[in-house]
């Protein structure tokens, strides 16, 4: 992490302590442009399941984020569904995928 941005690391943390908190294989979090910050972890309900990366986006669009400038995907990869709605949510958001430690792969 010693080479990300001192803000992105910081979502590397938040990530990777709400894949710990959940007892998860990943965990996502988010920035939005005004320097808020969101974490979530898989949701798998009979009715609802969201990938670490959409519940924290989620969380952020649900809480008035109307433009992302980052999100960090830890134990996840590209082919991630969240990476998508962050997407098009924020065509421009830097996108950083991590390894469970948290080194960068993408």
């Amino acid at each position: 992490m010693s080479h990300l941005d001192p803000e992105d690391a910081k979502l590397v943390i938040l990530a990777r302590s709400a894949m710990a908190r959940a007892e998860a294989t990943t965990g996502a979090a988010v920035r939005d442009t005004d320097g808020r910050t969101y974490a979530g972890a898989p949701i798998t309900l009979a009715a609802l399941t969201l990938t670490a990366l959409q519940a924290a986006i989620s969380a952020a669009v649900s809480s008035g984020a109307v433009d992302l400038e980052a999100a960090v995907l830890v134990g996840g990869d590209l082919d991630d569904p969240g990476i998508a709605a962050l997407h098009e949510l924020s065509a421009g958001a830097v996108t950083i995928v991590t390894d469970r430690s948290g080194t960068v792969l993408a």
